[in-house]
């Protein structure tokens, strides 16, 4: 019981580093042009990632 317990929140730790790490690449990946273009901050966008994701 508590080994599955452990392993769930293992499971979901690890999914959602996933995805965190998907999302900083593809706001990594958006030039300086493109963030100007549309009217973006990366660093804020960074953080919306963060609190998104992490709470």
């Amino acid at each position: 019981m508590i080994l599955d317990s452990l392993m769930s929140r293992a499971r979901a730790t690890i999914a959602k580093r996933r995805q965190y790490n998907r999302l900083v690449a593809e706001i990594d990946s958006f030039s300086s042009r493109d963030l100007a273009d549309m009217r973006a901050d990366r660093s804020e966008m960074l953080y919306q990632v963060h609190k998104q994701i992490y709470g």
